[in-house]
């Protein structure tokens, strides 16, 4: 033990200074440690800083990552948020989805599309030729659309980095390295974006929700397109033959309407065509039209978007009397009664123009393709229903302190309880026109059925057929006691099409007990 204590004490004594102090480190370790403690040090904070800028990014991103703009006619959402797997969803709320494999990068745009803006609706509805002009805009809004949010969330994304570091750091330093590094993640990820982005992904879409339909409901969407611009490229002159064809059958010495004469104008199954309003609004002006009648569909999902559809109501100027279709929603009967000129009626009577007119909606809502004419079959309980509604609106009819002049029902399978109540049924549905005259009741006076055309040409179901569904509606002409004289079809060619037909149809005064006689002296 000795040995060992004095080995120790030589070994300190040599170490020791010979001051007699205690030892000391040499500088180079100092130094060493310094620098070690300064690298960890740097290391720390610049992890911190990445950490800040990564969190600034998400939140900036999130909140920041949003415009609106137009496209086409529509308002829009544009949102970018971050994701693994890049790719754009086009919401189309409530119907679904389409989901497009356009980019790769860590973002994910979302395009909601909202409602219809009215005045540029209106300015489609004006200029047919406008339609193709929309068709090529399109393209520039959503490259405008894009831009705009890309320079928004850069911005958002490096300003929101830049207060959250400064919150965090409390230095002015750190926060400006902060925000440089959101300001390359931000612009490194939408540059990824857009180096890998693929216009072709529009042609291969995902769908999702009741969009898992649309390629059985729409068909070829390439040829529907083609179809429709080539019918947009017509609808001028279409519109221009209408008002040629009238101005030569007025003059025909078959039928003249007398002054105190009131005409009505019968549409239905609209469907959403927009250039059925084009023609609508030509009609009411070149023909004089005191009262529009639409015997429903005028929608066909009846969701909240196509809501805005039914705005152009109010341009027309004239009472416009409506019942719901099986295509109509509720919410669509309510957007149609915001129209300052349009009465819905359901099991209800109103009085315009002098006629007293009734009308129900359908009880079904099947806006589902199985539910269109050529693809329902009418089950027992469906044939329930209709006739039902028939025998409500009877009754209704029976007990109006007024006699009333014209019923209206959208399926004319509810007609038939109407005989003998009124002179007059209008109904819709079968996208075919069809005149016919009810089983008469001894006693009760005579009951005419008007089922009209598809004055939309069917939407896009119209396009499905070997032949495009022509665009039908007819003028009716009521005398003074409020009966019908005469009425006015008038076809304009499908989709595609240009041909406009306008038969006049003069009703002759029947016998007692004899058929309502029609003679029709067509003009093409």
């Amino acid at each position: 033990m000795d040995g060992q204590e004095n080995e120790q004490h030589a070994n300190r004594d040599e170490d020791a200074p010979a001051t007699g102090h205690a030892p000391r480190r040499a500088p180079w370790r100092r130094a060493g440690d310094r620098t070690g403690r300064r690298a960890l040090r740097v290391s720390g904070v610049a992890l911190a800083v990445l950490v800040v800028a990564l969190i600034g990014v998400v939140i900036g991103v999130l909140a920041g990552g949003r415009v609106s703009t137009d496209i086409g006619p529509f308002q829009a959402d544009l949102t970018v948020a971050p994701a693994l797997g890049g790719g754009t969803t086009v919401d189309i709320p409530p119907l679904g989805a389409l989901l497009l494999d356009s980019h790769d990068g860590p973002t994910h745009l979302t395009v909601e599309l909202g409602a219809l803006d009215q005045s540029r609706t209106e300015a489609l509805l004006d200029d047919p030729a406008s339609i193709n002009r929309a068709s090529q805009s399109a393209v520039d809004d959503v490259r405008k659309g894009v831009l705009r949010l890309g320079l928004r969330t850069l911005a958002s994304a490096v300003l929101v980095t830049l207060l959250l570091a400064l919150l965090v750091f409390r230095d002015t330093r750190r926060a400006a390295w902060a925000g440089g590094l959101a300001l390359v993640i931000t612009a490194g990820s939408l540059g990824a974006a857009a180096a890998t982005i693929r216009p072709e992904s529009i042609e291969e879409p995902r769908y999702e929700g009741l969009l898992v339909n649309a390629p059985a409901i729409v068909g070829d969407a390439r040829r529907i397109a083609n179809d429709y611009t080539r019918y947009a490229e017509q609808l001028q002159r279409i519109v221009g033959n209408v008002s040629q064809l009238y101005t030569t059958v007025s003059a025909l010495p078959v039928y003249e309407p007398a002054p105190g004469t009131t005409r009505v104008l019968h549409v239905s199954d609209m469907h959403l065509n927009p250039t059925g309003w084009q023609l609508i609004r030509t009609v009411v002006e070149q023909f004089g039209i005191d009262v529009v009648i639409d015997t429903g569909d005028i929608t066909d999902w009846g969701s909240e978007p196509e809501a805005s559809y039914v705005g152009s109501i109010g341009l027309l100027k004239k009472p416009y009397v409506y019942i719901r279709g099986n295509h109509d929603s509720g919410r669509t009967a309510a957007a149609v009664a915001r129209q300052p000129n349009a009465i819905v009626l359901n099991n209800t009577t109103t009085t315009v123009a002098g006629l007293t007119i009734a009308g129900i909606g359908d009880p079904r809502f099947t806006p589902d393709k199985n539910t269109s004419p050529a693809g329902s079959g009418l089950t027992q309980q469906t044939a329930d229903q209709l006739i039902g509604v028939g025998d409500q609106l009877a009754a209704t009819v029976r007990s109006s302190p007024r006699p009333v002049d014209i019923a209206l029902v959208h399926d004319p399978a509810s007609a038939g309880p109407l005989s003998g109540t009124c002179p007059l049924v209008l109904a819709g549905h079968t996208h075919a026109r069809q005149v016919s005259k009810l089983p008469e009741l001894p006693g009760q006076q005579p009951t005419q059925l008007m089922v009209q055309g598809s004055t939309g040409g069917a939407g896009l179901r119209g396009l499905e057929g070997e032949k495009p569904t022509p665009l039908s509606m007819s003028v009716l002409y009521f005398d003074q006691d409020k009966l019908l004289q005469a009425y006015d079809d008038i076809t304009v060619g499908g989709t595609g099409q240009a041909q406009v037909n306008l038969e006049r149809h003069v009703v002759e005064v029947p016998k007692a007990g004899a058929p309502v006689p029609v003679t029709p002296t067509p003009t093409r």
